[in-house]
């Protein structure tokens, strides 16, 4: 792979669950021998006056339309919102038709990961309605296989469909299989863009 090439780890996150879910994915993603680039997108408002500032006071940089384009492979991640990702990160995916006409994503590998507070709070649902964009794209969705042992005896999160957080009514910590889960999630894509690169 050449030294510009990267995994994009993009994600929205309310409360840090997400968060960290995205961090443990970007170091499964340089375990893989790949540069992970770990971006966010702004909250949106209800009140249309309502910017954000092109930099946040803290955490990940936002996202641009370029970190998309030029990633070599991408892992997205949202909360669950009603069995569907939040809005921000939809926001910034409705933004992105210049790429799609374009096909500047075909081909190459995502997956996508998210937490909710409850066990069936719509956890799968969220990971298969993220898939529909990236599929518009042309990209090659990559999703967990059971050859991880932890998928058989999570009692938390986890699916085949992507990494997840059950956070539980009290905000639970990310627990050591949802971390092991979700490194898993990012060496898989980064071997992949490695192999489906041009």
């Amino acid at each position: 792979m050449s030294s510009e090439s990267y995994v994009l780890v993009l994600y929205y996150s309310r409360h840090g669950a997400t968060e960290r879910l995205a961090q443990q994915i970007a170091r499964g993603v340089e375990q893989a021998g790949v540069e992970a680039r770990i971006r966010t997108v702004p909250a949106v408002s209800a009140v249309c006056e309502a910017t954000a500032d092109d930099i946040p006071d803290s955490g990940h940089l936002y996202a641009s339309e370029d970190d998309l384009r030029n990633c070599a492979g991408l892992v997205m991640g949202s909360p669950t919102r009603f069995g569907n990702m939040a809005a921000a990160l939809k926001y910034f995916l409705d933004g992105s038709s210049s790429l799609w006409m374009s096909g500047a994503l075909i081909g190459k590998p995502a997956a996508v990961f998210t937490s909710s507070a409850s066990l069936h709070g719509g956890q799968e649902t969220t990971l298969l309605s993220m898939m529909l964009p990236l599929l518009h794209h042309g990209m090659v969705i990559a999703g967990l296989p059971y050859s991880e042992a932890a998928l058989t005896t999570t009692q938390t999160g986890g699916t085949p469909y992507g990494a997840s957080h059950v956070a539980g009514q009290d905000g639970r910590a990310v627990d050591d299989t949802e971390l092991e889960l979700a490194a898993a999630l990012g060496r898989r894509v980064a071997l992949l863009s490695k192999k489906l690169q041009p």
